[in-house]
């Protein structure tokens, strides 16, 4: 059977490393979203459609929805984000944790975090919703339509024992609870909340310490995803299939 997947983020860090997998599978098509431009390897394959949409903007999801003229959408895997450090700061201290505390956090960076980072995955999921639904009313007996959420252990109020990261832990506690609405409100789709690791994303410029490759943390996602049914939707999951408290 052939399967569309749609992937935001689509040119870079854990969102290519999908597109790369995906394009890979012949029976799959895949639509690529990102502000930036794929890299060539990827946007010249067959299979592959590549849009430029910024996921903060409901007129350029709709753009993108329109050309796809209904087109069924089996896994909608949204990776789209930023990282919530204040610019000035990173690029004078080169110190992730010192661009994100308390002191520094300003207004603009914040605001801007929850814009991409939560509005972007509500925005992104309720432009699709008819195409990931079509799915449940055209093929009954076919493996659910799957929305999967990139989103973060920071983003657990449970487990924030070392506070900062204001903007970035703020807009994924609030992506999680979206993600919980989403699950039930949009029946017939499994809508997840998924911590990837720690990954090597480029946001920063650099590599953190203690961060896995896109790769890694694939390999990893992939075989949860595969398996999640709508017993599971709602859920806020790791990328070993371990639940995480909110």
């Amino acid at each position: 059977m052939e399967r569309n997947v749609v992937i935001t983020g689509a040119s870079s860090g854990l969102g290519l490393a999908f597109l790369k997998h995906y394009a890979a599978q012949h029976s799959t098509r895949v639509i690529a979203l990102d502000i930036s431009p794929l890299p060539t390897d990827v946007s010249s394959l067959e299979n592959v459609s590549s849009y430029n949409a910024d996921v903060t903007s409901e007129e350029s999801l709709e753009k993108v929805s329109a050309d796809l003229n209904g087109l069924p959408i089996h896994i909608l895997i949204h990776s789209a984000g930023i990282r919530g450090l204040v610019p000035s700061v990173l690029a004078e201290k080169r110190d992730v944790a010192a661009a994100e505390t308390l002191q520094v956090m300003d207004r603009t960076t914040f605001m801007r975090t929850l814009e991409i980072n939560t509005w972007g995955a509500f925005a992104t999921v309720r432009t699709f919703i008819p195409n990931l639904q079509s799915v449940v009313s055209h093929e009954p007996a076919a493996t659910p339509p799957k929305v999967i959420i990139m989103s973060s252990r920071m983003g657990s109020i449970f487990t924030n024992i070392s506070g900062g990261g204001y903007a970035y832990r703020a807009s994924k506690a609030a992506l999680n609870a979206v993600v919980k609405s989403l699950s039930v409100d949009v029946e017939g789709v499994v809508v997840l909340a998924m911590h990837p690791g720690r990954v090597e994303t480029g946001l920063v410029g650099w590599k953190e310490e203690g961060a896995i490759s896109a790769e890694e943390s694939l390999r990893t996602c992939l075989p949860v995803i595969e398996r999640v049914e709508l017993i599971d939707s709602g859920f806020f999951l790791d990328r070993f299939g371990e639940g995480i408290r909110w």
